[in-house]
């Protein structure tokens, strides 16, 4: 009898700490690991593509751009790394330690907050070149936008630590057996953290954009009350509107998404400080990291220089040379 029960254990010689092996028909974790990984690998491969383009092609090397860049290397991280260890996490026994459990644990908290830092850039971006379209060149420059994006990394990778800092000394302390990966915050850290990386830039994301959506309709009607009566210089100026308009309808799909699935995991965090153990913990994590899946979906519906810098990608037309001064745009 104490085989059989050893066997369904994830280490049988340690009978009175080892964790027990998740329950999952056989079938049915193969359905959903194949299902899952696939999303990953398609995801990554396209946000790997908007990676490539922006970072080759210097017609798409702009500010804005440069915001996106960075947002595909935290999502690419995401499905690359993130998403198939939580798979394995949830599905498997955790073999790797404690050592290696918070450092996935760090790396995650890491890349998805250098995310939201992201999208409050991108928020703030669009917010300058809607408001104040003259002043937008001075303001927001290549150098300002590479700066803050490096400033935005950094800040993620020291203050994580500090938000880590008992789990960082003292790994699986939070472990009731062994074969178990979770982890918890305290409630300084927690209330802390909840504040920083949700209800602060939320609150800057949907002010920003309110203020966006304003302006961009009484532009919108401006440029229909006027059309008529357009010169050639005009013409070109409504023109570069309408494509601000639009970059701004785009980028503000990207920033209802991101709400959506970031809101439920913040939402739950509130009554439930120890997230990873609850019946809900995968549900919300694998919310968290779905939304770095849908963001090159969005940039393959709405931005048509993604589809054709994709095109010379995939095609190996970037093997050419020359081919990072294309006109993509």
């Amino acid at each position: 009898m104490e085989i059989q029960n050893g066997a369904e254990l994830c280490f049988p010689h340690l009978f009175n700490s080892s964790c027990k092996k998740p329950i999952l028909p056989w079938t049915e974790a193969v359905l959903l690991n194949t299902v899952l990984f696939f999303i990953c690998l398609i995801a990554a491969a396209l946000n790997l593509l908007v990676i490539i383009s922006v970072s080759h092609f210097r017609q798409l090397q702009k500010p804005t751009n440069i915001l996106l860049l960075s947002l595909a290397v935290s999502d690419f991280l995401v499905c690359f790394l993130m998403m198939p260890v939580e798979i394995f996490r949830n599905t498997a026994c955790w073999l790797f330690g404690d050592l290696l459990c918070i450092l996935y644990f760090y790396v995650a908290c890491v890349v998805l907050c250098a995310s939201i830092g992201n999208i409050v850039f991108i928020s703030v971006d669009r917010y300058v070149a809607i408001v104040d379209p003259l002043h937008y060149p001075n303001k927001i420059t290549l150098v300002r936008v590479k700066c803050c994006v490096c400033l935005c990394w950094l800040w993620n990778v020291f203050y994580i630590i500090l938000i880590l800092k008992e789990e960082l000394i003292q790994p699986g302390r939070r472990n009731s057996c062994i074969g178990q990966c979770e982890m918890s915050l305290n409630y300084i850290a927690g209330t802390v953290d909840l504040i920083l990386n949700f209800i602060f830039p939320v609150t800057i994301i949907i002010v920003l954009y309110l203020r966006v959506f304003v302006v961009a309709v009484s532009q919108a009607r401006a440029m229909r009350s006027h059309i008529t009566a357009v010169t050639l210089q005009l013409s070109v100026n409504v023109k570069n509107k309408k494509s601000e308009l639009k970059a701004a309808r785009t980028l503000g799909v990207l920033v209802i998404v991101f709400l959506t699935c970031y809101c439920p995991y913040y939402c739950y965090s509130v009554v439930e400080s120890d997230l990873t153990s609850t019946p809900y913990a995968s549900f919300f994590f694998f919310l968290f990291y779905f939304n770095s899946c849908l963001n090159p979906v969005i940039y393959a519906l709405f931005y048509p220089w993604f589809r054709k810098a994709a095109k010379l990608i995939v095609t190996l037309q970037i093997l050419e040379h020359g081919s990072c001064e294309a006109n993509i745009l």
